[in-house]
């Protein structure tokens, strides 16, 4: 059977599931737990002959051969007890639940993947087909699964900007389903390049490292990523389930790749050796923070700054407010210009998220020593945002959108670039100068506020007028969180 009809067969099973109220996510996990067991007994036959730690009695022998409600019934102590076991079972199977309650449709996915031998097809089709589920799963507005995806092309563009290299640790502390890994590891492994053998096993063991609080997408994204061929079946996953703000890095990384959680307050305040902060919250205790803020995104900024090695470089979505908040946030930018060099601003345009509101950026980094110095001569700033229109279904970001600003960025040698209509130079001491220290910069003039004869279509209007009301919410919310309580002794 080829890739694409192997895709179809995957699909058409999916939607007739959803006929029965299983969505994309729902399948995507009852698909992960099979398939991994399926992928493990595979290994254990000739001639691999691998050692799976999957105790007898939870194998895929065991699944295959019962039907109905004895299948059913076999598959949730399955679940549970591989959800005990250490390492990568455990992490697949942690908290794993049957969400297909027909025992006859589950006999029928189990016979599907069973008749395929996995290990046979290339990575690239595995990796496809489950990228494919996943970008389905995100498109599933009710689901909320959105939230965990970023554009795909967007990834491609930041990862060819920031050009990692081989033998070298990449990090996300929110690493969602996986994206910016796949992403950095397309490049390392693209047509023309080399590796070594150790190179090799480097990219497969010791490359990628990330944190992913919810469960089920830490999952996913194991999954994602064993399928891509990194990491091992009977392996420790390099993807700790674990809030990545909690305490300081144990460990230094050449390159961060990340677009953090777009919600603006965090449950916990954030607590620096100034003090702690008096709020109804949990407190984390961050020496190394510069400002105590309970603003989630100033967070995984000033804790992104503390992943790099002092040679290491970042490439983070973040949203409009970290360019332009007052308080910690105008202290923090302060900050971060003078110890890092912060030399490169991409401003997105709206309707490129399936998070609705998102007014949103990628701020290029690299760490510098601590030598007392500024380190940020000045920021290169792109705007792609003005006059530029999108909608996920009718007008979707594209690899050519991003392609002007990409040769604009010259990774080949980003110290000989040059000034167009949309990308700036503006100098560290004009930056520093501004209210705030701001970075919210447009020049270019909006010309929908002219020419009323050539107005985006209908669709792309409605988008841009949702984004915008749903960005105004998220600030009044802010406003509103902060605003002392009214309750009396």
């Amino acid at each position: 059977m080829n890739s694409t009809t192997l895709v179809q067969k995957i699909w058409n099973f999916c939607h007739t599931l959803r006929d029965d109220g299983v969505g994309y996510g729902d399948y995507l996990e009852q698909l992960t737990y099979l398939l991994f067991l399926k992928l493990a007994h595979e290994y254990s036959q000739p001639p691999y002959n691998r050692e799976t730690h999957i105790p007898k009695s939870c194998d895929w022998t065991s699944l295959r051969g019962r039907t109905g409600e004895p299948l059913e019934a076999h598959y949730l102590k399955v679940l549970h007890r591989l959800g005990e076991e250490p390492g990568m079972l455990g992490a697949i199977f942690f908290k794993a639940q049957n969400k297909i309650q027909d025992p006859a449709k589950l006999a029928r996915l189990v016979q599907m993947i069973d008749a395929e031998n996995w290990i046979g097809l290339d990575s690239d089709i595995k990796g496809d087909l489950y990228e494919g589920l996943l970008q389905k799963n995100a498109e599933d507005t009710k689901s909320g699964a959105g939230q965990y995806f970023t554009p795909r092309v967007l990834i491609e563009a930041m990862v060819e900007c920031v050009r990692p290299e081989p033998g070298k640790t990449i990090a996300d502390p929110a690493c969602g389903t996986g994206g910016f890994f796949l992403g950095a590891y397309d490049w390392l492994t693209r047509e023309g390049v080399q590796l070594n053998k150790r190179q090799k096993e480097f990219l497969r063991h010791e490359t990628f490292f990330g944190n992913e609080i919810v469960a089920a997408t830490r999952r996913l994204c194991l999954m994602n990523l064993f399928l891509h061929n990194i990491g091992d079946l009977d392996g420790e996953p390099t993807v700790d389930r674990s809030d990545a703000l909690i305490s300081e890095p144990a460990q230094k990384f050449d390159y961060v790749l990340a677009n953090p959680p777009f919600g603006k307050k965090s449950s916990m305040t954030i607590t620096n050796a100034d003090g702690e902060e008096d709020r109804d919250a949990l407190t984390y205790e961050r020496q190394d923070f510069w400002q105590t803020t309970s603003n989630k995104q100033l967070n995984f900024l000033q804790h992104i700054v503390s992943m790099l090695k002092a040679t290491g470089q970042a490439a983070v979505v973040l949203p409009d407010n970290v360019l332009f908040e007052g308080g910690a946030g105008e202290k923090i930018r302060r900050k971060l210009l003078e110890t890092c060099d912060v030399h490169t601003l991409l401003r997105l345009p709206t309707g490129i998220f399936y998070a609705q509101g998102v007014k949103a950026n990628v701020l290029f980094f690299d760490a510098r020593p601590k030598d007392g110095k500024v380190q940020t001569q000045g920021v290169w700033i792109y705007d792609l945002r003005t006059n530029k229109h999108f909608t996920l279904k009718t007008r979707p970001l594209r690899r050519e959108d991003l392609q002007e600003f990409i040769e604009a960025y010259n990774p080949a040698n980003r110290h000989k670039r040059k000034e167009s209509e949309r990308f700036r130079y503006f100098a560290y001491k004009d930056l520093v100068a501004r209210d705030k220290a701001s970075l919210d910069i447009f020049w270019l003039k909006d010309d929908s506020l002219d020419d009323l004869e050539n107005l985006p279509s209908p669709d792309v209007l409605a988008q841009e007028i949702i984004d915008h009301l749903e960005a105004a919410l998220l600030s009044f919310r802010e406003v509103s969180a902060a605003l002392p309580s009214s309750k009396s002794d």
